[in-house]
């Protein structure tokens, strides 16, 4: 029976149009599945499903979400990440993968900088701007951060984003215009990775990976998917830190918007 599967551009590329017209005829495609976003069930003959491919060096697994939650999309990994997702989540230590098999998976991976390897860490919480509630992500670095290609002792951290299109923010109450071909990934309810375009207009790659997918609140989610956007500020070493509450984290941001050590961007939401 023929399924209702969105198979993006890049996934036919990936896979063929051989398989992908077998999917939705329904001969490689499973009828019930557990979404990889919200990890709900969904149900291919019932509702307009995504193939989500994640593509390592060597393999691939193909899953499946509901298109409401995420759009048919390629997300490039390491080999090694991939393979140490599914034993993660399956608990099997020798687990290995074949392309085409389709169980949910996380992407664990730390972010090396620069050649001082330092690493970007990231906080959710929402802000109140205006009187509402935003779903935001607040990233930081571990240490100074160089240009590619260089070992100076200077932070290049804002300027590279601003390279990227981040904005300055002179008032964390202005909330930033959306930055194209980026976004925030959601996997299985969890924080995965922000990503960014890949390059020559190829698939997005990730621009920062969470070590272990983030939990987030469920208010978090609700008003993340309410906006179907998020918030993303990001601030040099030392600028932001561990704050315990939401409010602490709006008065830090504020800190580091008055010392002109703040920039943002509105960043488009991948899942739920």
């Amino acid at each position: 029976m023929p399924r209702m599967l969105d198979v993006s551009d890049d996934v036919r590329a990936e896979i063929g149009d051989e398989e992908a017209d077998r999917l939705i005829a329904g001969d490689n495609a499973p009828g019930s599945y557990d979404c990889t976003s919200c990890r709900t069930p969904g149900d291919t003959e019932q509702e307009r499903t995504s193939t989500v491919l994640f593509v390592g060096d060597e393999t691939a697994v193909l899953a499946f979400a509901h298109a409401s939650c995420i759009p048919s999309q390629v997300v490039a990994v390491s080999e090694e990440q991939l393979q140490g997702a599914v034993r993660s989540i399956t608990g099997d230590a020798d687990a290995d993968l074949d392309a085409g098999s389709a169980p949910p998976i996380a992407v664990p991976a730390d972010l090396e900088a620069d050649s001082r390897l330092a690493v970007i860490g990231a906080t959710s919480g929402l802000v109140l701007i205006k009187g509402e509630l935003h779903p935001a992500l607040v990233v930081e670095p571990t240490g100074p951060i160089a240009r590619p290609g260089t070992d100076g002792p200077g932070d290049e951290f804002l300027p590279l984003l601003i390279e990227h299109g981040f904005t300055p923010v002179n008032d964390v109450e202005q909330i930033p215009d959306q930055l194209p071909g980026w976004s925030v990934l959601l996997a299985m309810g969890q924080l995965h990775a922000i990503l960014q375009p890949g390059t020559g207009g190829g698939r997005p790659v990730a621009w920062w990976q969470a070590h272990q997918p983030l939990t987030v609140t469920d208010g978090w989610r609700r008003a993340a998917n309410k906006s179907s956007k998020v918030l993303v500020f990001a601030a040099p070493v030392g600028s932001i830190g561990q704050q315990p509450r939401e409010d602490l984290l709006r008065a830090a941001l504020d800190k580091a918007s008055a010392r002109r050590e703040l920039v943002a961007a509105l960043l488009p939401l991948a899942g739920t």
